[in-house]
């Protein structure tokens, strides 16, 4: 399983900092994200999406990936 985080908006949207999912494609997930906090549907697509680290804008593989980072845009100086 993969943990998902989620940092600022996207933690407000979904109500919780962090959890386990099963999905095995990034595209999947994004799905099952919207599908189970819908509050998500109108910050997930301007959101980076960390693979251990690394941006993933389209789909991939999430097998054998131990995070994946939901970060919205944040503002500040």
């Amino acid at each position: 399983m993969t943990q998902v985080r989620f940092f600022a908006a996207a933690e407000e949207a979904a109500g919780r900092a962090n959890e386990h999912r099963a999905e095995q494609r990034l595209l999947a997930l994004r799905q099952a994200l919207v599908h189970d906090y819908p509050a998500l549907a109108g910050i997930l697509p301007r959101c980076a999406v960390l693979v251990d680290g690394v941006r993933h804008d389209g789909d991939t593989d999430l097998t054998g990936a131990e995070t994946v980072d939901i970060l919205p845009p944040f503002a500040g100086g």
